[in-house]
């Protein structure tokens, strides 16, 4: 009995193998708990790297807005656009465009003065009087402050709605148009070319106070605020020009316009039918208008009336063949004496083109061009929303001008009556173009351009 209980005991240790698995399945589960420690701390970098892209991005939206904010405010100028000195490189191309222009003035003028007035230096004196008051006006308004252009927008764009009206009752008449005023001891003024500036500058504040309704997206607020008020504004100036009958004046006013509307924000879809209903608007109107129907007769064919309206056209052409590459030398001109009518207003540039030949007449554009750029520049580094659309505005001012002018005495297009820049002999248009540099050179001030 006693040896069985000893087997008995002996043997109870076979029953130690649920034990023995234990053991295996601690050790399972030592390897088994390291892999899913190792699981679930990825997992938790995952969770902890995803909410610090989150934030990155919002800050970097953040960022990105801000500035975009600050460019649709009116008047709001930043921290960063300091107070500085005028652009350099501007101001140097504006003088020298002047002081050409002042050379080629007395040059292509002094022979048809000697027969009008009896006096060579008739046109050129005036020309640098109105150019002295000119250089005083820029160095005036080269230091307004940017605020105060709220208020000069609206003065601005009053007075030319007067003048405007006004030209229509007391003008004076030349070649059947009513275009100038006469003011005594001053000569004769042209509203129309302040109602150019004035359509600048009064798009550009309506554009910039309305920049969030402009560029919406819904339509019922952008085709009222982005569309039809804006073109409002063009149709009233252009409406008192064309009855002057100054359908040149029309043309600039409405392209002005409609470049600066793009600029600001309305949507070429509405632009594009509109355009070209104001275009199809104005063909109508020279059509079926004789003096301006006349023109496209003669700028189709000059020499189907050789000693009438095609006379100039044709002498122009002439005068620029003549210069060839390098000119026959400055104040050497033929075409001047008698043969060119008023070569010192719209026609001066075939002088040019005669006595500095192709090279001169091509530095002559290319610093029109630099000018063009420079503005351009000063415009997109402007501090604010307002000043880059009248900035802008005002350069491509300069360029339709130049464009149209050099256009017209080639004959590329209808003789229409348009000004160079700073070379045509003009009181009221010189003024006018060298107020708007000055301008320009204040909102330089402001820029972040290199001086």
């Amino acid at each position: 009995m006693r040896d069985h209980d000893e087997d008995f005991f002996v043997r109870r240790p076979v029953t130690s193998d649920a034990p023995a698995k234990k053991e295996t399945d601690l050790d399972a589960e030592k390897i088994e708990k390291p892999e899913a420690s190792k699981r679930k701390r990825i997992k938790d970098e995952k969770k902890s790297v995803v909410p610090e892209k989150k934030e990155k991005s919002k800050e970097e939206a953040v960022a990105v807005s801000e500035p975009e904010l600050d460019r649709h405010r009116f008047l709001k100028i930043p921290e960063t656009a300091k107070l500085g000195n005028v652009d350099m490189v501007f101001l140097v191309l504006f003088v020298l465009l002047l002081a050409i222009g002042a050379i080629m003035s007395f040059s292509a003028s002094y022979a048809y003065a000697a027969k009008k007035y009896g006096d060579s230096y008739y046109f050129i004196v005036r020309h640098l009087g109105f150019m002295a008051l000119g250089a005083i006006g820029v160095a005036i308004v080269t230091m307004f402050p940017l605020q105060t252009y709220k208020t000069v927008t609206y003065i601005v764009f009053g007075v030319s709605i007067v003048l405007l009206i006004l030209v229509l009752v007391k003008g004076v008449e030349r070649g059947g148009a009513k275009r100038w005023l006469q003011i005594p001891g001053f000569g004769t003024f042209q509203p129309s070319e302040l109602a150019k500036t004035s359509i600048v500058m009064m798009l550009a504040y309506y554009l910039s106070l309305n920049a969030d309704k402009v560029e919406s997206k819904k339509w019922r607020e952008h085709l009222p605020y982005g569309i039809i008020f804006p073109g409002l504004l063009i149709g009233l100036i252009g409406g008192l020009v064309v009855l002057e009958k100054h359908f040149s004046g029309l043309v600039i006013i409405c392209c002005i316009g409609l470049a600066v509307m793009v600029l600001g924000g309305s949507k070429l879809r509405y632009i594009v039918p509109i355009g070209l209903a104001a275009a199809a608007g104005i063909a109508v109107m020279i059509l079926f208008t004789g003096y301006s129907s006349t023109r496209i007769q003669v700028w189709l064919d000059p020499w189907s009336d050789l000693k009438g309206t095609g006379w100039q056209t044709i002498q122009g052409l002439y005068a620029i063949a003549s210069g060839g590459l390098a000119g026959v030398g400055l104040g050497n001109s033929r075409q001047k004496y008698g043969y060119i009518s008023e070569p010192q207003n719209d026609f001066i540039f075939t002088v040019v083109c005669e006595e500095l030949g192709f090279v001169g007449a091509a530095i002559v554009i290319l610093l029109f061009l630099a000018l063009i750029w420079r503005g351009f520049m000063i415009a997109r580094h402007s501090p604010n929303r307002f000043t880059y659309l009248m900035v802008m505005g005002l350069m491509v001012k300069v360029a339709l001008q130049v464009g149209f002018n050099i256009a017209v005495v080639t004959n590329t297009i209808p003789n229409t009556g348009i000004s160079l820049p700073f070379f045509s002999s003009g009181g009221t248009s010189l003024l006018v173009q060298m107020l708007e540099m000055g301008i320009v050179l204040s909102v330089s001030r402001y820029s972040h351009n290199e001086k």
